[in-house]
């Protein structure tokens, strides 16, 4: 298949920083669709917590994978990587540009380089983990993983519940450490990737991420919580912005404990975030306020 003439333009970068205006004006300058992949947009339930985009911002560019499935469906990195490849399939077949946005630094990886390919664990493993969890918490995975896979477990978000599981299951389905299966076999693209980096002096970051939990608080977030609390126990909604009020409905913190959680553990995240992006190959990162025109530039002399 011909693949020079077909680009994925990727936006990266930390939570709040701008990803969406940006893909926003990139798409409409190339006249193309965009392919979301921010893990917490997929769900049609989850609105403010995850700062969808706005009626506006998707009027103004065509996007795809926000808000496309239920809380109540699993939905894996490997669905979205075989979705979001048909989906660019599609476009690339009437258009030489679409747009890849997302802080999921997994879910870009996959679209971008292709999986990796595990090994199929009998389920029973996964549900004696996710008792183990419930019974004996989070700290329980963490050791766990570091005994079974010290390699992956200093790489791994350690504050996140399912990829500790993710993890465990596949060292013991398999009875071989799950970094033994990364970067075995990639697939092949028909695209070239420009990777678009947007980064900010780090207070400058974290005041951009307080003022967007404030907006969200006032949009409604604290309703929108208590809607989705009686299922707070699956996949979906063990994520920040959600977890933390949760445990507010829980009387375990007061309301403005549990806003000042939020906002930390996004600071947290938005942290993890960069020094993911930062391993990205090929990417040319440029400051927040960089005007639209010069990144378009930048993109029109690498084609």
């Amino acid at each position: 298949m011909d693949t020079q003439h077909k680009y994925l333009i990727t936006v990266i970068g930390p939570t709040a920083i701008g990803k969406t205006a940006i893909a926003i004006e990139i798409a409409k300058h190339f006249n193309c669709e965009i392919i979301s992949a921010d893990s917490r947009q997929f769900f049609k339930e989850m609105t403010i917590g995850t700062a969808v985009p706005s009626a506006d911002e998707l009027a103004a560019a065509k996007h795809h994978f926000i808000q496309n499935i239920s809380i109540f469906e699993e939905y894996t990195v490997g669905d979205f990587e075989r979705d979001a490849i048909a989906k660019l399939d599609q476009l690339f077949a009437t258009n030489n540009f679409a747009v890849l946005v997302g802080g999921s630094g997994l879910y870009i990886d996959a679209v971008l380089k292709g999986f990796d390919d595990f090994p199929e664990v009998e389920p029973a493993v996964r549900q004696q983990l996710i008792a183990d969890f419930e019974e004996k918490g989070i700290e329980y995975l963490q050791h766990k993983l570091e005994e079974l896979d010290p390699v992956h477990y200093n790489n791994v978000a350690k504050e996140n519940p399912q990829r500790l599981m993710r993890a465990l299951e596949v060292c013991i389905g398999s009875g071989k450490p799950y970094s033994s299966f990364l970067n075995i076999k990639k697939n092949s693209r028909n695209f070239t990737p420009i990777v678009i980096g947007l980064e900010a002096e780090r207070q400058t970051m974290y005041n951009r991420i307080n003022q967007r939990v404030d907006i969200m608080v006032n949009n409604g977030l604290i309703d929108e919580a208590r809607e989705l609390y009686p299922h707070k126990k699956l996949n979906a909604l063990q994520t920040v912005g959600y977890r933390e009020l949760f445990s507010f409905f829980d009387g375990e913190f007061t309301q403005d404990f549990a806003l000042e959680e939020i906002k930390k553990n996004t600071r947290r995240f938005a942290k993890r975030q960069i020094t993911w992006f930062k391993r990205t190959e090929g990417a040319r990162w440029f400051d927040f306020k960089t005007a639209p025109a010069t990144i378009i530039n930048y993109i029109q002399d690498s084609l």
